[in-house]
């Protein structure tokens, strides 16, 4: 199962975004969505999953849950819960006793991923408007044969 994560959209899907997630089997967007063409547009594409960000104060986006669990199931017996929320400054659990494999995260538009306690944690970054000199990202989750969550940022290509 490949996953495409995405963050940070501010109303804006970049032309480079919908090429660079064809294929994936399913699309996480981690908030501050900004329109709903922009999820209308993703739908096109894979079936995805959306929680509201900061600025998704009113209309359709505003009704998107604040956060959300997502189960990526690799078609052979192999499962890993996701945790999806915008802010990780919000985080009140601990995902390593709530046996998540990953938390999944946006609002600073800074690309990263490490693990702590044995849980991923994952920013894809923003492909939205670009802020300051960050680079315009979005991420992949592979859930590999071996059963183990494969991160990747992925920086697309905008002069």
């Amino acid at each position: 199962m490949k996953i495409g994560v995405i963050s940070d959209t501010h109303g804006l899907l970049r032309p480079e975004v919908l090429p660079a997630l064809e294929g994936v089997d399913q699309i996480l967007h981690l908030g501050d969505v900004g329109k709903p063409a922009v999820l209308e547009a993703l739908e096109k594409i894979a079936p995805v999953t959306a929680i509201r960000g900061n600025v998704d104060r009113e209309g359709a986006c505003a009704k998107l849950p604040e956060t959300d669990v997502f189960l990526a199931e690799d078609g052979r017996g192999g499962s890993h819960y996701l945790y999806l929320l915008h802010d990780l400054k919000t985080l009140h659990l601990d995902p390593a006793a709530a046996k998540f494999a990953a938390v999944l995260y946006g609002h600073t538009h800074v690309p990263n991923f490490h693990h702590k306690k044995g849980v991923l944690y994952f920013n894809p970054g923003s492909c939205g408007p670009r802020r300051f000199e960050l680079p315009v990202t979005i991420g992949y989750l592979t859930l590999q044969q071996d059963g183990e969550l494969k991160p990747e940022i992925v920086h697309l290509p905008i002069p």
